[in-house]
């Protein structure tokens, strides 16, 4: 996964509510995960991998409580039925194709090119975003049914922007995009099947096939 797709995912983390700045909207996101005991959501559209435009397709299911988070991809094409599963201590990527299962301290893995975003924290906005300004740049549509756009640059300096919509009535993410600093679009992505609270068990989302080998790194 690269870095981009990396920020996508994190900004697919933002259920949040009619706030009027964007530090009012982080509090009730925070809030609202805080409450989940689980959270399930799927990501399909298209994103700039390496040097094409590629088809993305995956599902993340996370326990915040726990810090753990599963994420499995249906597309693009080399990554199709892989599976990242993160947790406070460290990182399993099962690799289809080899049937391997590489492991990597969650330490070591966030200064990775590739996995540059903590997945134990799919399910923490606000540590998430700490690293990163955010703005609220749009709010359309009446009363229950309004539709926020927010906008995160990294503190670091980087040129790549987030954009965010979310909508008002459930306090979900609809659609998030990655615009380049040249204004093109890297990544453009919908948000469907957001569930909270569905049943979800640590051991359903930590399993991986008993036969692969394991590589630790």
């Amino acid at each position: 996964m690269t870095r981009r797709l990396t920020l996508t995912l994190l900004a697919a983390l933002l259920p949040a509510a009619g706030a009027q700045t964007a530090q009012d909207i982080i509090g009730k996101v925070d809030a609202t995960q805080k409450a989940a005991r689980d959270v399930t959501f799927r990501l399909s559209g298209t994103a700039s991998l390496d040097t094409s435009a590629q088809k993305v397709d995956l599902t993340i299911k996370a326990i915040p409580a726990q810090s753990l988070a599963r994420v499995q991809f249906a597309a693009p094409d080399a990554l199709a039925d892989n599976v990242v599963v993160a947790d406070k201590n460290e990182i399993r990527q099962y690799m289809y194709l080899t049937n391997q299962i590489t492991v990597t301290s969650a330490q070591k893995a966030a200064s990775q090119a590739g996995l540059g975003l903590d997945f134990t924290q799919l399910s923490n906005t606000a540590d998430l975003l700490s690293n990163y300004n955010v703005k609220l740049v749009g709010t359309t549509g009446a009363a229950g049914k309004r539709l926020y756009q927010l906008e995160a640059t990294a503190k670091s300096g980087g040129t790549d922007r987030t954009r965010v919509w979310i909508t008002e009535a459930g306090w979900r993410p609809t659609r998030i995009q990655l615009v380049g600093s040249n204004g093109r679009t890297l990544a453009d992505l919908t948000v469907s099947n957001y569930k909270v609270n569905s049943g979800l068990t640590a051991s359903a989302i930590r399993m991986l096939p008993k036969d692969a080998q394991i590589i630790k790194q």
